[in-house]
């Protein structure tokens, strides 16, 4: 096994490998592919390469089939081009980075739409209780019980 900085540097040439060697495959089913990130296992046998298709879905199917067929291709370059003794076989899978950041801009909505509710709905309220919860040092200074009880030990001494 591998350490983990030299893992992490084979994920990085392989990103950057399969997002060349894409532009050079001659597929009219492959569209617009963005290659964003490629992840590797220890051993270095194995590559999850993660893209992105702009397009509908049947652009993305047919990018994907696009990309299985050019697979043996990609990973004899990229084996060629890391120098290892195995060439790591890829698997494509897509990353919808859009639909994520659909749903996080929907969570961020709703999360301003409670926030504004919770707004309108504590305004012209007051807290419960005293305005000044905290004791102040001008009670403390007033000699209460403490103040009494250290002169009855003075006396006793």
């Amino acid at each position: 096994m591998s350490d983990p900085a030299k893992t992490r540097r084979h994920a990085e040439r392989v990103r950057e490998l399969v997002a060349s060697l894409v532009r050079e495959i001659k597929d009219p089913r492959l569209g617009m592919v963005t290659i964003t990130d490629a992840r590797i296992t220890g051993d270095l046998r194995e590559a999850t390469v993660y893209y992105t298709v702009l397009g509908d879905p049947t652009e993305q199917a047919a990018t994907q089939a696009a990309l299985e067929s050019a697979k043996g291709m990609l990973r004899s370059r990229v084996g060629h081009a890391l120098g290892l003794r195995h060439s790591p076989s890829l698997a494509f899978v897509l990353d919808n980075v859009l639909d994520h950041a659909k749903e996080i801009d929907d969570l961020l909505a709703e999360a301003r739409s409670r926030d504004e509710e919770v707004q309108r709905l504590s305004a012209g309220k007051q807290y419960a209780g005293d305005p000044d919860p905290y004791k102040s040092e001008d009670e403390d200074e007033e000699g209460g019980e403490g103040a009494e009880r250290v002169g009855a030990r003075e006396d006793l001494g």
